[in-house]
Protein backbone atom coordinates (compact mmCIF):
# COMPACT_ATOMS: atom_id res chain seq x y z
CA UNK A 1 0.00 0.00 0.00
CA UNK A 2 1.41 3.37 -0.98
CA UNK A 3 2.00 5.75 1.93
CA UNK A 4 2.18 9.47 1.35
CA UNK A 5 4.50 11.56 3.55
CA UNK A 6 4.08 15.27 2.81
CA UNK A 7 7.07 17.43 3.54
CA UNK A 8 6.66 20.68 5.51
CA UNK A 9 6.79 23.50 3.03
CA UNK A 10 6.83 27.23 3.18
CA UNK A 11 3.79 29.18 1.94
CA UNK A 12 3.61 29.12 -1.82
CA UNK A 13 5.95 26.12 -2.13
CA UNK A 14 4.02 23.24 -3.77
CA UNK A 15 6.87 20.72 -3.66
CA UNK A 16 5.95 17.30 -2.24
CA UNK A 17 7.91 14.09 -1.81
CA UNK A 18 5.86 10.86 -2.10
CA UNK A 19 7.02 7.57 -0.65
CA UNK A 20 5.35 5.02 -2.98
CA UNK A 21 6.95 1.96 -1.50
CA UNK A 22 4.88 -1.22 -1.20
CA UNK A 23 4.44 -3.59 1.67
CA UNK A 24 5.98 -7.02 1.18
CA UNK A 25 3.76 -10.10 1.00
CA UNK A 26 4.07 -12.24 4.12
CA UNK A 27 1.44 -14.88 3.26
CA UNK A 28 2.00 -18.46 2.07
CA UNK A 29 3.65 -19.11 -1.31
CA UNK A 30 1.30 -21.55 -3.03
CA UNK A 31 3.57 -22.36 -5.96
CA UNK A 32 3.14 -23.81 -9.45
CA UNK A 33 0.57 -26.47 -8.66
CA UNK A 34 -1.84 -23.93 -7.19
CA UNK A 35 -1.35 -21.57 -10.14
CA UNK A 36 -1.95 -24.43 -12.59
CA UNK A 37 -5.09 -25.56 -10.77
CA UNK A 38 -6.37 -22.00 -10.75
CA UNK A 39 -5.78 -21.65 -14.49
CA UNK A 40 -7.52 -24.99 -15.10
CA UNK A 41 -10.51 -23.98 -12.98
CA UNK A 42 -10.78 -20.57 -14.63
CA UNK A 43 -10.54 -22.09 -18.12
CA UNK A 44 -13.12 -24.78 -17.35
CA UNK A 45 -15.56 -22.21 -15.98
CA UNK A 46 -14.95 -20.03 -19.01
CA UNK A 47 -15.80 -22.94 -21.34
CA UNK A 48 -19.39 -22.64 -20.09
CA UNK A 49 -19.39 -18.87 -19.72
CA UNK A 50 -19.29 -18.94 -15.91
CA UNK A 51 -17.78 -15.77 -14.51
CA UNK A 52 -18.31 -14.02 -17.84
CA UNK A 53 -21.10 -11.96 -19.39
CA UNK A 54 -24.58 -13.35 -19.98
CA UNK A 55 -23.95 -13.33 -23.74
CA UNK A 56 -20.96 -15.61 -23.25
CA UNK A 57 -23.12 -18.18 -21.44
CA UNK A 58 -25.79 -18.48 -24.13
CA UNK A 59 -24.08 -20.66 -26.74
CA UNK A 60 -22.31 -23.21 -24.47
CA UNK A 61 -25.37 -23.64 -22.27
CA UNK A 62 -27.63 -23.93 -25.31
CA UNK A 63 -25.40 -26.61 -26.83
CA UNK A 64 -25.36 -28.46 -23.50
CA UNK A 65 -29.17 -28.48 -23.48
CA UNK A 66 -29.27 -29.57 -27.13
CA UNK A 67 -27.02 -32.51 -26.24
CA UNK A 68 -29.21 -33.62 -23.33
CA UNK A 69 -32.74 -33.06 -24.70
CA UNK A 70 -32.68 -35.94 -27.25
CA UNK A 71 -31.48 -38.29 -24.49
CA UNK A 72 -34.36 -37.20 -22.26
CA UNK A 73 -36.84 -37.76 -25.11
CA UNK A 74 -35.44 -41.24 -25.74
CA UNK A 75 -35.80 -42.08 -22.07
CA UNK A 76 -39.39 -40.82 -22.02
CA UNK A 77 -40.25 -42.94 -25.06
CA UNK A 78 -38.58 -46.03 -23.55
CA UNK A 79 -40.49 -45.60 -20.28
CA UNK A 80 -43.84 -44.88 -22.00
CA UNK A 81 -43.59 -47.81 -24.41
CA UNK A 82 -41.99 -50.16 -21.88
CA UNK A 83 -39.26 -50.92 -24.40
CA UNK A 84 -36.70 -53.66 -23.79
CA UNK A 85 -33.79 -51.44 -24.77
CA UNK A 86 -32.87 -47.82 -25.46
CA UNK A 87 -33.33 -46.49 -29.01
CA UNK A 88 -29.62 -45.58 -29.26
CA UNK A 89 -26.63 -47.32 -27.72
CA UNK A 90 -24.47 -45.35 -25.29
CA UNK A 91 -21.48 -45.61 -27.62
CA UNK A 92 -23.50 -44.34 -30.58
CA UNK A 93 -24.92 -41.20 -28.99
CA UNK A 94 -21.84 -39.00 -29.40
CA UNK A 95 -21.42 -40.09 -33.03
CA UNK A 96 -25.04 -39.17 -33.76
CA UNK A 97 -24.56 -35.79 -32.07
CA UNK A 98 -21.09 -35.12 -33.50
CA UNK A 99 -22.23 -31.92 -35.26
CA UNK A 100 -23.19 -30.34 -31.92
CA UNK A 101 -19.89 -31.45 -30.36
CA UNK A 102 -17.92 -29.98 -33.27
CA UNK A 103 -19.76 -26.68 -32.92
CA UNK A 104 -18.96 -26.59 -29.20
CA UNK A 105 -15.27 -27.21 -29.84
CA UNK A 106 -15.23 -24.55 -32.55
CA UNK A 107 -16.78 -21.98 -30.22
CA UNK A 108 -14.79 -22.71 -27.07
CA UNK A 109 -11.28 -23.66 -28.24
CA UNK A 110 -10.59 -20.15 -29.61
CA UNK A 111 -12.09 -18.65 -26.46
CA UNK A 112 -9.59 -20.66 -24.42
CA UNK A 113 -6.36 -19.71 -26.22
CA UNK A 114 -6.96 -17.19 -29.00
CA UNK A 115 -8.00 -14.43 -26.60
CA UNK A 116 -4.80 -14.90 -24.58
CA UNK A 117 -2.73 -14.52 -27.73
CA UNK A 118 -4.72 -11.63 -29.16
CA UNK A 119 -4.74 -9.52 -26.01
CA UNK A 120 -1.21 -10.59 -25.03
CA UNK A 121 -2.26 -11.75 -21.58
CA UNK A 122 -0.13 -14.89 -21.62
CA UNK A 123 2.92 -13.06 -20.20
CA UNK A 124 0.79 -12.21 -17.16
CA UNK A 125 0.36 -15.93 -16.49
CA UNK A 126 4.11 -16.42 -16.68
CA UNK A 127 4.74 -13.60 -14.24
CA UNK A 128 3.58 -16.17 -11.68
CA UNK A 129 5.33 -19.43 -10.80
CA UNK A 130 3.96 -21.21 -13.86
CA UNK A 131 5.77 -22.65 -16.87
CA UNK A 132 4.80 -23.30 -20.47
CA UNK A 133 4.02 -26.96 -19.77
CA UNK A 134 1.73 -25.94 -16.90
CA UNK A 135 -0.17 -23.52 -19.12
CA UNK A 136 -0.63 -26.06 -21.93
CA UNK A 137 -1.66 -28.85 -19.53
CA UNK A 138 -4.20 -26.61 -17.80
CA UNK A 139 -5.78 -25.42 -21.06
CA UNK A 140 -5.79 -28.91 -22.57
CA UNK A 141 -7.28 -30.50 -19.46
CA UNK A 142 -9.90 -27.75 -19.08
CA UNK A 143 -11.29 -28.07 -22.61
CA UNK A 144 -11.17 -31.89 -22.46
CA UNK A 145 -13.06 -31.79 -19.14
CA UNK A 146 -15.64 -29.41 -20.59
CA UNK A 147 -16.15 -31.74 -23.55
CA UNK A 148 -16.43 -34.73 -21.23
CA UNK A 149 -19.19 -32.95 -19.32
CA UNK A 150 -20.93 -32.10 -22.60
CA UNK A 151 -20.78 -35.67 -23.93
CA UNK A 152 -21.08 -37.55 -20.64
CA UNK A 153 -24.15 -35.75 -19.28
CA UNK A 154 -26.58 -37.17 -21.89
CA UNK A 155 -25.18 -40.65 -21.27
CA UNK A 156 -25.98 -40.21 -17.60
CA UNK A 157 -29.53 -39.16 -18.55
CA UNK A 158 -29.85 -42.32 -20.67
CA UNK A 159 -28.49 -44.51 -17.88
CA UNK A 160 -30.74 -43.11 -15.17
CA UNK A 161 -33.71 -43.34 -17.50
CA UNK A 162 -32.88 -46.94 -18.39
CA UNK A 163 -32.83 -47.87 -14.72
CA UNK A 164 -36.14 -46.10 -14.16
CA UNK A 165 -37.55 -48.07 -17.09
CA UNK A 166 -36.34 -51.21 -15.28
CA UNK A 167 -34.07 -52.34 -18.08
CA UNK A 168 -31.40 -54.94 -17.29
CA UNK A 169 -29.02 -53.39 -14.76
CA UNK A 170 -25.90 -55.32 -15.83
CA UNK A 171 -26.35 -54.59 -19.54
CA UNK A 172 -27.06 -50.91 -18.95
CA UNK A 173 -24.11 -50.49 -16.59
CA UNK A 174 -21.77 -52.16 -19.06
CA UNK A 175 -23.06 -50.00 -21.92
CA UNK A 176 -22.79 -46.85 -19.82
CA UNK A 177 -19.18 -47.64 -18.89
CA UNK A 178 -18.28 -48.30 -22.51
CA UNK A 179 -19.91 -45.04 -23.51
CA UNK A 180 -17.90 -43.10 -20.92
CA UNK A 181 -14.65 -44.60 -22.21
CA UNK A 182 -15.61 -43.62 -25.74
CA UNK A 183 -16.51 -40.01 -24.92
CA UNK A 184 -13.40 -39.61 -22.75
CA UNK A 185 -11.25 -40.55 -25.74
CA UNK A 186 -13.32 -38.29 -27.98
CA UNK A 187 -12.94 -35.39 -25.54
CA UNK A 188 -9.15 -35.67 -25.49
CA UNK A 189 -8.91 -35.94 -29.26
CA UNK A 190 -11.29 -33.10 -30.08
CA UNK A 191 -9.79 -30.83 -27.40
CA UNK A 192 -6.28 -31.35 -28.76
CA UNK A 193 -7.26 -30.71 -32.37
CA UNK A 194 -9.37 -27.69 -31.48
CA UNK A 195 -6.67 -26.05 -29.35
CA UNK A 196 -3.94 -26.58 -31.93
CA UNK A 197 -6.03 -24.98 -34.67
CA UNK A 198 -7.14 -22.12 -32.41
CA UNK A 199 -3.57 -21.39 -31.27
CA UNK A 200 -2.46 -20.73 -34.85
CA UNK A 201 -4.43 -17.48 -35.04
CA UNK A 202 -5.22 -14.90 -32.36
CA UNK A 203 -8.38 -13.96 -34.25
CA UNK A 204 -11.27 -15.82 -32.67
CA UNK A 205 -13.46 -15.71 -35.78
CA UNK A 206 -10.78 -17.33 -37.93
CA UNK A 207 -10.24 -19.98 -35.25
CA UNK A 208 -13.94 -20.86 -35.15
CA UNK A 209 -14.13 -21.19 -38.93
CA UNK A 210 -10.96 -23.28 -39.09
CA UNK A 211 -12.07 -25.74 -36.40
CA UNK A 212 -15.48 -26.21 -38.04
CA UNK A 213 -13.84 -26.71 -41.42
CA UNK A 214 -11.38 -29.33 -40.19
CA UNK A 215 -13.91 -31.37 -38.21
CA UNK A 216 -16.83 -31.22 -40.64
CA UNK A 217 -15.01 -31.34 -43.97
CA UNK A 218 -12.83 -34.27 -42.87
CA UNK A 219 -15.89 -36.21 -41.70
CA UNK A 220 -17.87 -35.45 -44.84
CA UNK A 221 -14.96 -36.35 -47.11
CA UNK A 222 -14.24 -39.62 -45.32
CA UNK A 223 -17.87 -40.79 -45.26
CA UNK A 224 -18.22 -39.91 -48.96
CA UNK A 225 -15.11 -41.90 -49.88
CA UNK A 226 -16.31 -44.82 -47.76
CA UNK A 227 -19.66 -44.80 -49.56
CA UNK A 228 -17.88 -44.80 -52.93
CA UNK A 229 -15.68 -47.69 -51.81
CA UNK A 230 -18.75 -49.69 -50.82
CA UNK A 231 -20.44 -49.05 -54.17
CA UNK A 232 -17.30 -50.19 -55.98
CA UNK A 233 -17.09 -53.34 -53.84
CA UNK A 234 -13.88 -52.18 -52.19
CA UNK A 235 -15.03 -52.90 -48.66
CA UNK A 236 -11.49 -53.68 -47.51
CA UNK A 237 -10.58 -50.01 -48.01
CA UNK A 238 -13.42 -48.68 -45.86
CA UNK A 239 -11.68 -49.13 -42.46
CA UNK A 240 -8.45 -47.54 -43.71
CA UNK A 241 -10.28 -44.51 -45.09
CA UNK A 242 -11.79 -44.01 -41.64
CA UNK A 243 -8.35 -43.14 -40.24
CA UNK A 244 -8.53 -39.66 -41.76
CA UNK A 245 -11.33 -38.12 -39.69
CA UNK A 246 -11.51 -37.60 -35.90
CA UNK A 247 -15.15 -38.73 -35.77
CA UNK A 248 -14.57 -41.94 -37.72
CA UNK A 249 -11.45 -42.63 -35.65
CA UNK A 250 -13.55 -42.75 -32.49
CA UNK A 251 -16.21 -44.76 -34.32
CA UNK A 252 -13.59 -47.31 -35.35
CA UNK A 253 -12.09 -47.62 -31.88
CA UNK A 254 -15.41 -48.21 -30.15
CA UNK A 255 -16.73 -50.59 -32.79
CA UNK A 256 -13.53 -52.65 -32.57
CA UNK A 257 -13.15 -52.80 -28.79
CA UNK A 258 -16.27 -51.44 -27.07
CA UNK A 259 -18.95 -53.51 -28.75
CA UNK A 260 -20.47 -50.56 -30.63
CA UNK A 261 -22.31 -50.82 -33.93
CA UNK A 262 -20.26 -49.03 -36.56
CA UNK A 263 -21.62 -46.17 -38.64
CA UNK A 264 -19.38 -47.20 -41.52
CA UNK A 265 -21.18 -48.20 -44.76
CA UNK A 266 -22.61 -51.67 -44.33
CA UNK A 267 -22.28 -51.40 -40.56
CA UNK A 268 -18.95 -53.25 -40.68
CA UNK A 269 -16.28 -51.62 -38.54
CA UNK A 270 -12.57 -52.38 -38.36
CA UNK A 271 -11.32 -55.76 -37.15
CA UNK A 272 -9.35 -56.06 -33.92
CA UNK A 273 -6.09 -55.72 -35.82
CA UNK A 274 -7.32 -52.66 -37.68
CA UNK A 275 -8.81 -51.36 -34.44
CA UNK A 276 -5.35 -51.48 -32.85
CA UNK A 277 -4.16 -49.15 -35.62
CA UNK A 278 -7.11 -46.87 -34.84
CA UNK A 279 -6.11 -46.75 -31.17
CA UNK A 280 -2.47 -45.96 -32.02
CA UNK A 281 -3.46 -43.21 -34.45
CA UNK A 282 -5.90 -41.69 -31.95
CA UNK A 283 -3.35 -41.68 -29.11
CA UNK A 284 -0.71 -40.38 -31.50
CA UNK A 285 -2.91 -37.47 -32.53
CA UNK A 286 -3.58 -36.59 -28.89
CA UNK A 287 0.14 -36.67 -28.08
CA UNK A 288 0.99 -34.73 -31.25
CA UNK A 289 -1.59 -32.06 -30.38
CA UNK A 290 -0.03 -31.59 -26.97
CA UNK A 291 3.44 -31.40 -28.51
CA UNK A 292 2.37 -28.86 -31.12
CA UNK A 293 0.81 -26.66 -28.45
CA UNK A 294 4.04 -26.76 -26.47
CA UNK A 295 6.06 -25.77 -29.55
CA UNK A 296 3.57 -23.01 -30.40
CA UNK A 297 3.96 -21.28 -27.06
CA UNK A 298 7.69 -21.87 -26.75
CA UNK A 299 8.28 -20.53 -30.25
CA UNK A 300 6.28 -17.44 -29.36
CA UNK A 301 8.73 -16.86 -26.53
CA UNK A 302 6.05 -17.17 -23.88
Amino acid sequence: MAVEHPVTTTPGDQTRIHNIGYRTYDGPRLGRSYATRSLYSQSLRGAYGLGRSVKSKVLPMLLFVVMCVPAAIMVAVAVATKANDLPVDYTRYAIVMQAVISLYVASQAPQSVSRDLRFKTVPLYFSRPIETADYVRAKFAALASALFLLTGAPLLVLYVGALLAKLDFADQTKGFAQGLVSVALLSLLFAGIGLVIASVTPRRGFGIAAVIAVLTISYGSVTTLQAIAEVQNSSDAIPWIGLFSPVTLIDGVQSAFLGATSAFPGGVGPSNGEGAVYVLVTLGLIAASYGLLMRRYRKAGL
